[in-house]
């Protein structure tokens, strides 16, 4: 199975969260692109985040991004 067009606009939001504090979150704006309002959406209906356009990470949300940060940079490493 691959990665489909959705999970990866979930991935790309989910590392756009704050890590250095619990205290930070993020606001999706009405003008942002339709693909990263429907992946908040998504997102919160699974329990990830705690507002539908955005608010903090949950439980599960913080190792979400965790597991998303590593699958980032195990990617972007360069093979010589």
């Amino acid at each position: 199975m691959s990665f489909s067009p959705d999970m990866i606009d979930e991935l790309n939001l989910l590392l756009k969260f704050p890590t250095d504090s619990l205290m930070q979150g993020l606001k999706i704006h009405h003008d942002a692109s339709q693909a990263m309002i429907d992946a908040a959406e998504r997102l919160y209906a699974k329990g990830v985040i705690t507002q539908v356009d955005g608010g903090y990470l949950t439980d599960l949300g913080h190792d979400l991004i965790e597991h998303a940060q590593r699958l980032r940079m195990a990617l972007s490493l360069r093979l010589n």
